[in-house]
């Protein structure tokens, strides 16, 4: 390990990617299980619904964000 070259850039993006899916796992497990718990089956399915409806944007956000990372990536020399 001594020899080898760590990206801190690459860690600290794993990082953020790793506790944002996790963050929104919990709320949607935990959202979900309230529901069911308050409110019923049939509800908690219409929310897991729409929560995995609402998270349709942010992925296509997300995509656009890492096209765009990668074509700058690219132009400038620094293609990983």
């Amino acid at each position: 390990m001594p020899g080898e070259a760590v990206d801190l850039r690459r860690h600290a993006r794993q990082t953020k990617q790793r506790l944002i899916f996790g963050g929104l796992a919990l709320t949607i497990l935990i959202g979900t299980a309230l529901i069911a718990l308050t409110y019923g089956t049939p509800a908690a399915i219409c929310g897991l619904a729409f929560f995995l409806a609402a998270l349709i944007p942010v992925a296509l956000i997300g995509l656009a964000l890492s096209v765009m990372q990668w074509i700058a990536d690219r132009l400038s020399g620094n293609g990983s």
